[in-house]
Formats: structure tokens, C-alpha cells, sequence
């Protein structure tokens, strides 16, 4: 078998709108893999020894238990793959479970498609199943244990960590979109100017002195103490001398520990000699220049969180610990702690699995154990110095039984330090009883404390500690999102992008807006190029400044990555007509609408998707929508219009002259088409279309009748506000327009415009693309020909993985089928083409270049003009 292509979805997409995080592989298969797996000998009990997980996995039939059943009566290898990197995945603790496997219109290949959490770890998965698949084919060994730890190793690098994943979770129940700023923790919420990052449990509230004085220990037991909170005696000392002089007036037992430590790192506790005073000192010493020697408090370890000011939670820690049985050695009683199902590598699972590290030793070491030595029964040893969950230990949820002064003193001591969200350490025999009281002592203030000891305690009522973060970050009615207008289709969509975003900047936006040109924020080109993907649109939604989003999404965009984001308010389609067709296994016009429709269908349910009622194909569209739905049409008669707005329903119509808006049987006119300066006079019936595509979505935004008619009439089309999309240069002899319209459906839009033209001859400046189909470049040669008096051949200067002549042949002999007679000249770069069109120009002629390079060719006309009109002059 053979991977030919591996596409990560991060959106809604071509293969499925409400699963975004999905891999797309394209396989081929050999002809040994044209056996189903019902023909490989021992396949099934070899698959089910080494994935006996899979036998949750449901058949296509949607019975649990059924894929062995699917594959001992015969299913293809693809098929089998996908399951097996789902099961690989789900066995490193990332839970995937969707998945499909489609033929393609090729002879053995296939699609296979799969989720995932992690995008390394799904595209890891993929490749790790390609193995499995043909070593289960072979009858070969092959030994899972390293596929697995290296998807393990990717989940702990870049996987959300608990409580990351508890806050976005929550902010995802709440319609709240989130987007991942870097491969670790730091998520942003919200989009635009409501956005808000977190990073783990610090969030863009928390204060930067706060953490800062969290993190200096000394800082924060002073300011503790000087407010009446109770704390260990101690002090800080930087060498072995000071550390000598401290002991003179502390009493053992002790606990040593980093002056900016973390995690526990670095602590010793139970100190009762000079030797473990100066072995704690050293350890310390590794994390931190300053080192705290402070009193032991004995007691339990407690952790209280406070949020935004109020006590949300408190969970008993308790060091990671064995008890023995009297047979079994330390080794073996820590191996069977670590079968607990419950316990995983790093934050996989609730509890972390114990390891024997330094500390472990050192705590056996000083109680004269190792690890093969038997402990008596039900005798207790616990392996770290610390209660930390990351390091084995377990949590009890306590929160019930936490006194009134002790919440208080939590409260309070999050105010003092200006901590937003806050753990506080306490070490005392009970927390039912005030801390003063029962001679317990605060240990340390945590910036970032850590979730899932109350999230997923070992013992007692979990907690959704996340619930009070998202309302400290977006409280009741705060809004989160910024409206989102999408806009798809095969011509029109820039166009349709830009006057909307004239638009919604004239009613007071600060508006984002992406196209094939470029990132535009507030109107400022900040990334120039294709800019019609997931990137892009991402680009915007990050963008601080922006409060509405119009976004152009094109094809290629949406089959490379899928959208940029969850949902639109507004989603429009101007047209499907043939183009990429042949490109990433779209072959036909059904399965291109099928790739545009994915704008209608992310459109949330109160939002309003935009269709052209005179394309069959968009119309069909509405079937699949659950949102509302516009119609716009050229024809105020389409009897598809009258059905829609018999029933109420919203449509935008060409009538009479005029951009009317049909809203249930009343008629709402806009403005004279020909006062608005896009439709050249009416003459750009194209350009009609996308008018009424952006009037009714000023509309459904709620703008002004009036404001919309202003926006129209402001919207002059010139290379700066539209480039490459009808900018028309008059010379004293003739006309010349550069539009960067490289299909078939384009060029007919033009002809039509130039059908109405009074001139005495038509010259074309044409180029084909060298990703189309020849058949799509033949065609396009013959509405060239049918259009043109003269033609220019050119070529674009990337020619997409073709020569030459597998560009120009097909072209000209479309040109030459439709009209023999004309004349047609080869001039291959551009800029030349361009320039001996305008040099050999006739009186009254039109001159129509179709661009690949925009700005250049721009530039070249607006030269020439220049120097044409200097020479007018001086005559």
C-alpha cells in the first residue's frame, strides 16, 4: 500500500461539517491489498490480541462490538487502517472516534478518513496504521510499544493539560470558539475585539505583579504575615553559613525548598538533622538561588482555589504512597499501583503513574529500604516528599467541609497577593477547623494552580472549577463572538467580499476582511497574496481591533485545511460553474457545489445563508441548510423566488432597473442599479449579482436602507478598491480593461459586458491556467474565440506542473474551432503581451487583459496612459 496524500482538516470541510478535526489520507493499494481481510489467514485473532480495545468499536451498521464481526465477513485494508489509527490514538489517551473510508474514481484507491485530537499525533497515526495494516497482511510481527510511546510523548508535548482542557470545554458548552495561539497551552477565546488567553490557569486578567509575588515565597509570606495569616516560621538564606545560622534558632524537624520553585520541585521535608539540611539545601539550590528553610507543620496537605475573589473549591493531597501486603516488594507494590486503570503517563488520565525517581530513592534510602525490600502489612510508605497530582499523588474533594474562617483566609489571601485565580497551600490536622486554631500553617500562594485535583479528584464530588473562570472572563451576556460573513462561489466572491466590507466599515466597523489579494484589517493591506484559507481567516479572528469579519473562503482553501473558524453569521454563495474541476479529486460540478456548500451549511442556526436562485446547483444547496435562508435573482418572476417569499421568506431581486428586496409580499427598493457605480450602468450583469448577494447582507446585519444605498454609491470599482476585478482604463482612441477572470464562467461574465460595447474591435489578452484540465483549457479557448476579433495568447509564469504546449495546444485549438479566420498571436510573458496590445491598439477598440500578475499589469496600463496623454498634449 502506498500513501499518496495526507490532508489535516482543522475545520468544518468537505467530508464533514460538524467534524473538524479530521485526516484525509489518500491510499493506493497494491495488488495484495485487493484481498478483503476475510482472505488473510489468522488476520482477526492476530488484530484482536493486539488491539483488544477495537471491540468497543462500532460496525458501519452502528453495532457495538461489530468491526470484528465487519472484518471476518470481509472488509477493505483502508477500512481496516482506519480503525486502527483510531484504536492507536484512543490507546494514548486521545479519544478519536469517527471515521469513514470512500473509493475514489480511481482504480484502487481509496480515501480514508479519520479524527483526531492532536494534529502530529493523528498524522503519526496514520503512517503507524499504514505499517500495521501491511505487517497484518504479511502474517509479519510488529510490536505496537514504540508507535505508542511516541504518540504518548506527542500527546504530553502538545495536548491540552488538564486544566486547560477543563476551561476551553467549558468555554466551548458555551458557544465560546477558542483558537490555539502556539502548540502548548496559550488558547485564545472569543474572537477579535472580545477575545480573551489563558495559558494553563493564567488568564488575561491575572496580573503580572501578582505572579510575580506568587512566585517570590519570601515577598508572599511577609504580606502574609503581616495581615494576620498564619504561616510557618522560617527565613531565607543564599549559602551553607546562613543556613548554620538559621538553625540555630529553628527546631527541627524542617522543610527546605526553592525560593522561586514549582510543582514541588526541589523540597525536602521532615528534615531532623544537619546532613539532610545541607542534602535539602543542595537539591534546592538547583531551582532557585534563594533557598526557604522554614518549621515542618505536620498535619494533611490542602489545596484552596479561589477564583475571581470567592472560594470555589479545597481537595485534600496526599503523597504518593503504597501499602504493603507483606509479601511483595516495593518494586512490585509500585507496579501494581501503576495497573489502576485510573493512572497514565503525564496528565493522560486522573491519577499519574509513580515512578522511582531521586526522590523515591532518597526516601528509601533514609528509611534503610530499596526498591526490592518487602513491607509489613498494611504498613503505609509514601514515595514523595510532596502532595503533587503530577507526581502520583491522589486528591479527595473536601470543599463541604472547609470552615468559614479558613474561606475566608483564602479569599482574603488572593485579594492580598491580586491573584485572579489562586491555590493556596495549607498544611493543618483538619480544615473543618480554623486554621489559627488548629496550629496549621499557609505553606505557599500558586499563580497557575493546577485543576484536576478538583476537576477529577481520586475521592469525592468533582468540581467544574472552569465554570467561574469563564464567568470571571465573559460574564453574563458578555458577548464572544464578532459577526462573521463568509462568502464562496466560483466567480464573484472578491468582488461580493470587498463591497461588503465597504459596507460594514461605513456603518462604523472596524472591519477584517481576507481575499485572493490580501489580509486586509481596517482597510490596511497587512499580508499580500492568496489569502482565502484557514490561515487567513484566523488572521483576522485574532486580530484584537476587529469587530466584524468578512471573509472570502475558496475552494482550495477549504479542501487544503477546511474553514478557519466554527460557525458564520452569514454564509453566501454567488455560483458554481466549472473550474479546478480534475484538482484533490473534485472531478465534477456536483462534487465542487458539494465543497462550496460547506459555507450555507456552517452557518448557525439564526444566521442566514445567501444563495443565487438562478444556479441550479446553489439552490439545491438549501435542501441540506438548517439556518435561514435569501435568495437573490436577476429575474423577479424566477418562480423559485415566488415560492420562497409566498412563504415569507427573505429574496433580493434585479427588477425594473432597480436592487429591490422582496421581504414577504412587500417590495423594498434600494437603489437605481444604474447609480451604482459597480454595475458600470447596468452593464456588468455579473457585477448586479454580487450587488444583490451584499445588499442582502447589509440587510439581515440590520443596516439602514438608507446606509446601504450610500455604501453602493461610495463604492467606486478602481485598481486601489477592486484590483484585477473590471478595472477599466480609457485612452483618447480606445478602452482597455485588466481583470484577473481566469475561467470560463469569467470570461463569459466579460463577454457579456463587452456585448453592449460600441466599438470596432475586441482584442483579448488570454492565458489558460496550468492546473486545469485540458478539456477546461479547449473550452476556454472557445469562448475566447467567440468573443475576440483578436486574441493574444499568453502564459502565466508558474504553469502548475505543465509545459508550455500542453497549455497552449489545447487553447488554441479551441480558439481555432471557434473561429478559424481570426488572428491569434503567441506572445508568452505577460508584460509583453500586455504591451504590444496597447501599441498596436485601433482606434475604437476594446482591449481586455486578463491577468495573472494584478499590480503589474495595472501598473504597465497606467504608464502607458500617462505617456498616451502627454503625447495628446503636446499635439
Amino acid at each position: 500500500m502506498k500513501l499518496l496524500d495526507l490532508r489535516i482538516m482543522r475545520g468544518p470541510n468537505y467530508w464533514s461539517v460538524s467534524h473538524h478535526k479530521i485526516i484525509v489520507v489518500k491510499l493506493e493499494l497494491d495488488e495484495l491489498c485487493y484481498k478483503l481481510t476475510n482472505e488473510v489467514p489468522d488476520l482477526l485473532p492476530r488484530l484482536q490480541k493486539m488491539f483488544p480495545g477495537m471491540q468497543a468499536h462500532r460496525s458501519s451498521e452502528g453495532v457495538e462490538g461489530g468491526f470484528f464481526q465487519t472484518v471476518a465477513g470481509g472488509t477493505t485494508f483502508g477500512h481496516l487502517m482506519q480503525h486502527i489509527a483510531l484504536e492507536l490514538q484512543t490507546m494514548a489517551g486521545m479519544e478519536c472516534g469517527f471515521g469513514r473510508c470512500y473509493p475514489t474514481q480511481q482504480e484502487g484507491v481509496l480515501q480514508v478518513i479519520f479524527s483526531y485530537q492532536e494534529a502530529r499525533a493523528g498524522e503519526y497515526a496514520a503512517y503507524a496504521a499504514l505499517r500495521i495494516t501491511e505487517a497484518l497482511i504479511k502474517g509479519e510481527k510488529y510490536k505496537i510499544t514504540e508507535d505508542l510511546m511516541h504518540l504518548h510523548r506527542i500527546r504530553e508535548d502538545e495536548y491540552f493539560g488538564p486544566s486547560t482542557y477543563a476551561i476551553v470545554s467549558e468555554a466551548e458548552s458555551r458557544g465560546i470558539p477558542y483558537l490555539r495561539l502556539d502548540t502548548h497551552s496559550l488558547i485564545q477565546l472569543g474572537y477579535g475585539v472580545h477575545q480573551k488567553r489563558i495559558q494553563a490557569t493564567l488568564t488575561s486578567n491575572t496580573a503580572c505583579f501578582a505572579v510575580e509575588i506568587a512566585g517570590d515565597k519570601r515577598a508572599t509570606k511577609e504580606m502574609l504575615q503581616g495581615a494576620g495569616v498564619p504561616v510557618a516560621k522560617g527565613t531565607t538564606v543564599y549559602s551553607q553559613e546562613e543556613l548554620k545560622k538559621a538553625l540555630q534558632w529553628l527546631d527541627y524537624p524542617l522543610v527546605v525548598k526553592p525560593l522561586d520553585g514549582n510543582h514541588g520541585k526541589g523540597v525536602s521535608i521532615n528534615i531532623t538533622n544537619w546532613k539532610e539540611a545541607v542534602r535539602g539545601f543542595t537539591e534546592a539550590r538547583k531551582y532557585s538561588g534563594g533557598v526557604i528553610v522554614e518549621q515542618y507543620v505536620t498535619g494533611s496537605d490542602f489545596r484552596l482555589l479561589v477564583v475571581n475573589g470567592k472560594f470555589i473549591a479545597a481537595a485534600k493531597r496526599t503523597p504518593a504512597c503504597i501499602t504493603g501486603d507483606g509479601k511483595s516488594t516495593i518494586k512490585q507494590l509500585i507496579e501494581r499501583e501503576n495497573k489502576d486503570p485510573r493512572r497514565g503517563i503525564g496528565h493522560e488520565k486522573v491519577l499519574t503513574q509513580i515512578t522511582i525517581d531521586k526522590q523515591t530513592k532518597d526516601i528509601l534510602k533514609a528509611n534503610n529500604l530499596t526498591t526490592m525490600s518487602v513491607l509489613k502489612e498494611n504498613e503505609i510508605l509514601y514515595l514523595k516528599s510532596t502532595a503533587n497530582i503530577s507526581t502520583g499523588g491522589t486528591a479527595t474533594d473536601v470543599t463541604d467541609l472547609v470552615d468559614p474562617y479558613n474561606i475566608l483566609m483564602a479569599e482574603r489571601i488572593a485579594g492580598l497577593i491580586g491573584l485572579d485565580i489562586c491555590g493556596i497551600d495549607v498544611m493543618t490536622s483538619d480544615i473543618a477547623i480554623p486554621l489559627n486554631e488548629a496550629g496549621g500553617a499557609v505553606l505557599e500562594v500558586n499563580a497557575a494552580p493546577g485543576f484536576r485535583m478538583h476537576t477529577a479528584p481520586t475521592y469525592g464530588l468533582p468540581r467544574n472549577v472552569a465554570e467561574p473562570v469563564i464567568n470571571m472572563l465573559f460574564p453574563h451576556n458578555a458577548p464572544s463572538r464578532i459577526p462573521i460573513v463568509a462568502v464562496t462561489g466560483t466567480n464573484g466572491k472578491t468582488t461580493t467580499t470587498r463591497l461588503i466590507a465597504h459596507m460594514v466599515k461605513s456603518k462604523g466597523y472596524q472591519v477584517g476582511y481576507t481575499t485572493t489579494d490580501g489580509i486586509y484589517i481596517q482597510d490596511k493591506l497587512l499580508e499580500k497574496g492568496d489569502t482565502t484559507g484557514s490561515y487567513s481567516a484566523q488572521f483576522v479572528l485574532k486580530d484584537p481591533t476587529v469587530n466584524f469579519a468578512v471573509l472570502e473562503c475558496a475552494r482550495g482553501g477549504l479542501l487544503r485545511a477546511g474553514l478557519g473558524f466554527d460557525q458564520c453569521d452569514i454564509g453566501i454563495v454567488t455560483n458554481v460553474s466549472s473550474d479546478h474541476l480534475g484538482l484533490r479529486d473534485i472531478n465534477t460540478l456536483d462534487e465542487l457545489a458539494q465543497v462550496k456548500s460547506v459555507i450555507p451549511k456552517s452557518v448557525h442556526k439564526d444566521g442566514y445563508a445567501i444563495l443565487n436562485a438562478d444556479d441550479d446547483l446553489v439552490y439545491e444547496m438549501a435542501k441540506e441548510l438548517h439556518c435561514n435562508i435569501a435568495f437573490f435573482s436577476m429575474d423577479e418572476q424566477n418562480p423559485r423566488i415566488l415560492k420562497h417569499i409566498a412563504k415569507g421568506g427573505l429574496a433580493a431581486v434585479f427588477e425594473n432597473g432597480y436592487i429591490s428586496i422582496f421581504k414577504n409580499s412587500y417590495k423594498i427598493r434600494i437603489d437605481r442599479v444604474g447609480d451604482v457605480p459597480l454595475t458600470f450602468g447596468g452593464r456588468a450583469k455579473f457585477n448586479i449579482q454580487n450587488v444583490l448577494a451584499a445588499v442582502l447582507a447589509g440587510y439581515v446585519s440590520h443596516f439602514d436602507v438608507e446606509d446601504i444605498k450610500t455604501a453602493l454609491r461610495t463604492f467606486v470599482p478602481s485598481p486601489s478598491k477592486t484590483p484585477g476585478r473590471m478595472n477599466l482604463f480609457k485612452f483618447p482612441n480606445f478602452e482597455v480593461l485588466v481583470d484577473y477572470a481566469h475561467n470560463v464562467g469569467g470570461l463569459k461574465a466579460i463577454g457579456e459586458f463587452m456585448e453592449e460595447l460600441e466599438v470596432s474591435r475586441k482584442v483579448g489578452v488570454v492565458a489558460a491556467v496550468g492546473d486545469r484540465r485540458s478539456e477546461d483549457i479547449y473550452e476556454l479557448g472557445k469562448v475566447a474565440g467567440q468573443i475576440f476579433d483578436e486574441i493574444i495568447v499568453r502564459l502565466d509564469s508558474d504553469l502548475r506542473g505543465k509545459t508550455a504546449d500542453e497549455i497552449t495546444i489545447p487553447l488554441m485549438h479551441g480558439i481555432e474551432d471557434a473561429a478559424p479566420y481570426k488572428p491569434v498571436r503567441l506572445i508568452p510573458e505577460e508584460m509583453r503581451a500586455i504591451a504590444y496590445a496597447l501599441e498596436h491598439a485601433e482606434e475604437n477598440s476594446f482591449i481586455a487583459v486578463f491577468t495573472e500578475d494584478v499590480s503589474e499589469s495595472v501598473k504597465m496600463v497606467e504608464n502607458f496612459k500617462v505617456i498616451q496623454d502627454r503625447t495628446v498634449l503636446v499635439e
